[in-house]
C-alpha cells in the first residue's frame, strides 16, 4: 500500500512527532463520533511517545487503548508489552483494553481462548494502529515464517516461540481494521526492513500489511539511501 513517509532528525524528535500525530488523530475522532480508538504495538517506541503524549491537550477519557500484540507471561512480568504500557500511561483516564495473555503459554486450548475472547473485544474499526517494524520484517508478532502470517480470517491469533516467547497478536485482517496506521521506525538497524516496507515487498511480514491509510514515520537513522529488492 501506499505510505506517506515523514523523516525526523532524531528519535526524541520522532517521539514527540508521533505524540502530536496521535493527539491530533484523537481530537478528531472525538469530535467528529464521540470516542478514540488506538491500538498500540510493544517496543521502546511507543513509551517514549507517551512520555510526550502525556503532556499535550489528550481527550484521555474518551481513549480506548488496545494492544497491538504481547507476550504470554504472567501479569506483571516485565516481559509483557501491559506492563510497560501501564507505566507509560501513568494515571492518565484513559480505558486500557487488555490481552489475557497470563494463560499457560503451552496450553492450545487457553491461548486460542485468549485469542478469541480478545477479538470479541475489539471494535468494528480502529481510529488508529501503532505499528513498530523489527530489522527482520516482522511487525505486531507477525513473525518471518510463522503459520500466523497466513491466518485470513481471525483477528487475533498466536504465533509459535519467538525471542524466548509465544505471543498473542492482531493478525492481517485484525490489522485491516486500521482506519490508518502509524509506524514508527527508529535506528540504523531498521534501515534494510524500512526500505522494504516503503517499496512494497511482500516478502517480509510488515509489507503484506494493508489498512485504509498508512502514515511511515522515520529518523533519519533508519532511513537507507537505497531502496533494498523484494
Amino acid at each position: 500500500m501506499d505510505h506517506d513517509t515523514r523523516v525526523f532528525p532524531d528519535p526524541d524528535a520522532l517521539a514527540f512527532a508521533a505524540a502530536q500525530h496521535v493527539a491530533l488523530a484523537a481530537t478528531r475522532s472525538v469530535e467528529s463520533r464521540g470516542s478514540f480508538d488506538f491500538a498500540v504495538s510493544g517496543g521502546r517506541t511507543p513509551w517514549e511517545m507517551f512520555s510526550h503524549l502525556r503532556g499535550m491537550d489528550m481527550p484521555w477519557s474518551r481513549t480506548n487503548v488496545f494492544q497491538v500484540d504481547e507476550r504470554f507471561a504472567p501479569d506483571g512480568d516485565p516481559a509483557r508489552n501491559l506492563t510497560h504500557l501501564r507505566k507509560a500511561l501513568g494515571d492518565v483516564p484513559a480505558t486500557v483494553v487488555p490481552m489475557d495473555a497470563g494463560v499457560d503459554p503451552d496450553n492450545v486450548d487457553s491461548t486460542a481462548l485468549a485469542a478469541r475472547s480478545y477479538a470479541s473485544a475489539l471494535p468494528a474499526a480502529f481510529d488508529l494502529v501503532h505499528l513498530g517494524l523489527g530489522p527482520d520484517g516482522h511487525t505486531a508478532s507477525l513473525i518471518p515464517g510463522d503459520p500466523i502470517l497466513e491466518e485470513m480470517t481471525d483477528l487475533v491469533g498466536c504465533t509459535g516461540m519467538y525471542q524466548g516467547h509465544r505471543r498473542i497478536t492482531l493478525t492481517y485482517p485484525g490489522l485491516a481494521l486500521a482506519a490508518q496506521l502509524m509506524w514508527v521506525v527508529s535506528g540504523t538497524s531498521k534501515q534494510d526492513a524500512l526500505s522494504r516496507l516503503l517499496s512494497g515487498d511482500e516478502s517480509i511480514p510488515a509489507g503484506r500489511v494493508v489498512a485504509g491509510e498508512s502514515v511511515v514515520m522515520a529518523d533519519a537513522d533508519a532511513m537507507s539511501d537505497k531502496p533494498s529488492g523484494g
